[in-house]
């Protein structure tokens, strides 16, 4: 999994080839990008250097799952599906890789062994509760029966990285998708038994404790909403019937800023660093590496249902 990771430069390449070393022979079953897949504006001639030169070996091993970034929106429209984002990648939009269709390359969903993949859009489409988006999700949440369910975007629902989820809606331009993601995206992915939210934007890393039921700015945030306070090498425990998530930034797989305060109470670990992350399923047990452009793990969780 990487995220906002189309920099085209040594920092994506160190990163890139960090997680070759540790992959070894084992290859790769499937990959994410969480957005902000080639910098800066998302043309084709940017996408040729950082993704298809910078990722050859990859994409001829493991298919790419995407999502929408705002710099990929820069020469890209949702509403039609045009622009270069749309032209570059095929999207299943009749649930051709299962789920329920979404009709649209913009959000859709897919499975992998016992995992349930949902990709949305938190850039470009309607993210209203009554919106077409917030419909499908919950009749592809209904419709899931997989044991794992994984959602991802490219705007976070919490961070004190190079973007603050704590902005008012009009002080920055994109605080108003972080809070809807957050506030009217989240509490639906839960109820659905969402085990694992991942995004990017903000160029760090930052994983949250075991929470439940936090969908407010970071000062909302109560001991009832912590679920398990595990740091580095922690193992979460999720019953059945239970809900439950861990959220995750990883948007440093092409550039790390650093000069933010990354202490979002709900981070366990937070971190200015470049870097991918790898997760492992084996049946009930998820394990979750965050591994530094120099081949450390830098963070690990499990999580056991």
């Amino acid at each position: 999994m990487v995220g906002d990771p189309g920099t085209a430069t040594v920092d994506q390449r160190r990163v890139t080839a960090a997680y070759e070393r540790f992959t070894g022979v084992r290859g790769t079953d499937l990959w994410l990008v969480l957005g902000d897949n080639a910098y800066e504006r998302g043309t084709d001639a940017q996408y040729q250097r950082a993704i298809f030169e910078s990722y050859a070996p990859l994409l001829r091993q493991a298919v790419l799952w995407p999502t929408l970034g705002n710099h990929d929106a820069s020469s890209a429209q949702s509403a039609t599906q045009s622009g270069v984002y749309y032209d570059i990648f095929t999207l299943p939009t009749l649930g051709q890789a299962g789920g329920v269709m979404s009709g649209t390359e913009a959000y859709y969903s897919h499975d992998y062994a016992n995992v349930h993949f949902i990709c949305l859009d938190s850039h470009d489409s309607d993210r209203s509760p009554g919106g077409r988006m917030m419909q499908w999700l919950k009749a592809d949440l209904a419709a899931n029966h997989r044991d794992w369910t994984v959602a991802y975007f490219h705007h976070p629902p919490y961070s004190k990285g190079s973007h603050d989820s704590d902005q008012p809606r009009t002080r920055q331009p994109d605080a108003g998708r972080l809070a809807d993601m957050r506030e009217t995206f989240l509490p639906v992915l839960e109820a659905g038994g969402v085990d694992l939210v991942l995004s990017g934007h903000c160029h760090s890393y930052e994983r949250s404790y075991f929470l439940s039921g936090h969908y407010g700015e970071s000062s909302t945030l109560t001991d009832a909403m912590v679920l398990d306070r595990g740091k580095e090498g922690a193992v979460y425990h999720k019953p059945a019937g239970r809900t439950g998530y861990v959220a995750i930034v990883a948007g440093s797989s092409g550039k790390a800023d650093r000069p933010y305060p990354l202490n979002h109470p709900a981070m366990a670990v937070a971190l200015p660093e470049l870097g991918s992350v790898v997760l492992d399923f084996d049946g009930r047990r998820l394990d979750a590496t965050f591994l530094s452009d120099e081949g450390i793990v830098r963070d690990h969780f499990s999580l056991v249902k």
